[in-house]
């Protein structure tokens, strides 16, 4: 077991914690702030055990310097400040004088954000690459280092891993969650994985993992078009990965009653807004229907498996659900998950977004917070961000 901020002595200690603060934003204002009050439980106890609190954390991604403008901390620091009720410091830099000045002045359970880190990558991507002289340097201000963002654990950055090999070191209350909830080891059965996305490519791993595990994996999403092909039907125009096709029919080969494909699809022959739609079965297809969603048909038959399950893992969006027309599928498989009698977990990234979005946010058991890094362990790989975190003796 990794150790926990819970292990340590944080009084009068300075504490850095990598939060996840990567939250959208439109013209300066945040649009979901779910991140943000996810890490408040590990914040509000490091400032109860009278630590000075420095975090740390990335936003979007730094290419050039234009993207410094959009990807400002500053506007997270205010929203932290309401929530935690206490002004937080932010520090409009996160290398330099004015962050040690900030850090030196510090009292017991005050918080610093410092800026974006991966203002940094600017300068030959010491950030993202894990730089030791960068690494080295924000060990320095501080004394003991907690990671808390789940969202970026399959990433060896500077703020993570970087830090970590330097400082004692332990996790924060919403990674210990993370990895409570995505544990495999002792599934309650039937056990059914739902899985969606664009392309097969993306899932490779999870599918090779999961199928030795699960009872049953539902194929949706784009995905879904290239495992059609290759048990035989004609797709239309829709998606396909055609590297992956030899894959799709040694999976559907080996596992021909545990992978259970989409009977009936919602076709458009265009993907926008506005375009005409008609739901057709997979037998059906026109060379130029593209499947932008699970049909009636496929949406029955599923929850005919779930609704036996005690156990379900969903991770990819069913159809296009940022569009209205193509958003079905997935609503209705949110609905049906809210009422069963299981242990239900969405993984991160659209799927999250979709639940939260639909007004599913507190309908489930876990919602992941980290798309990439819940796809990373679902596929059986380590986490660095974790691995370099130390082990409880």
């Amino acid at each position: 077991m990794k150790k926990t901020i819970r292990d340590f002595n944080l009084k009068n200690k300075k504490v850095i914690i990598r939060c996840d603060f990567n939250v959208p934003i439109k013209v300066g204002k945040i649009i979901d702030d779910t991140r943000i009050k996810n890490s408040l439980e590990t914040i509000k106890y490091a400032i109860d055990k009278n630590a000075k609190v420095i975090l740390l954390s990335h936003l979007g991604r730094i290419k050039e310097e234009s993207d410094k403008v959009k990807n400002n901390l500053d506007v997270v620091a205010k929203r932290l400040s309401k929530l935690l009720n206490k002004k937080v410091i932010f520090v409009d830099e996160v290398v330099g004088e004015k962050v040690e000045t900030a850090i030196s002045k510090m009292k017991d359970k005050d918080v610093i954000l410092l800026q974006n880190t991966r203002y940094e990558d600017l300068d030959g991507k010491k950030e993202s690459s894990n730089d030791k002289e960068l690494a080295s340097y924000w060990a320095s201000l501080g004394e003991i280092f907690i990671n808390d963002a789940f969202g970026t654990s399959h990433r060896a950055h500077a703020s993570n891993v970087g830090i970590a090999s330097i400082l004692p070191n332990g996790i924060g209350f919403l990674v210990e969650k993370e990895l409570k909830e995505l544990d495999l080891t002792n599934i309650e059965r039937p056990f059914t994985v739902i899985l969606g996305g664009s392309k097969v490519s993306d899932k490779i791993g999870v599918i090779e993992n999961l199928v030795n595990i699960a009872d049953y994996i539902l194929i949706g999403g784009g995905m879904a078009y290239t495992f059609l092909s290759a048990a035989g039907f004609n797709i239309g125009s829709s998606l396909l990965d055609s590297e992956n096709i030899e894959f799709c029919k040694s999976m559907l080969g080996k596992y021909p009653d545990k992978i259970i494909l989409p009977t009936d699809s919602i076709v458009t022959k265009e993907v926008s807004e506005n375009s005409p739609y008609m739901e057709k079965y997979i037998t059906d297809f026109d060379n130029d229907d593209i499947g932008v969603d699970i049909g009636h048909s496929t949406v029955k038959l599923f929850k005919e498996t779930l609704v036996n399950s005690k156990t379900v893992i969903w991770n990819g969006p069913v159809g296009i659900f940022e569009m209205d027309n193509f958003s079905k599928g997935t609503k209705e498989l949110l609905e049906i998950l809210s009422k069963l009698d299981a242990k239900v977990i969405i993984g991160g990234g659209d799927t999250a977004s979709a639940a939260i979005n639909f007004g599913y946010k507190d309908a489930f058991s876990h919602i992941s917070t980290g798309g990439g890094a819940s796809l990373e362990l679902l596929e059986g790989k380590k986490l660095p961000g974790i691995e370099s975190i130390l082990e409880k003796q």
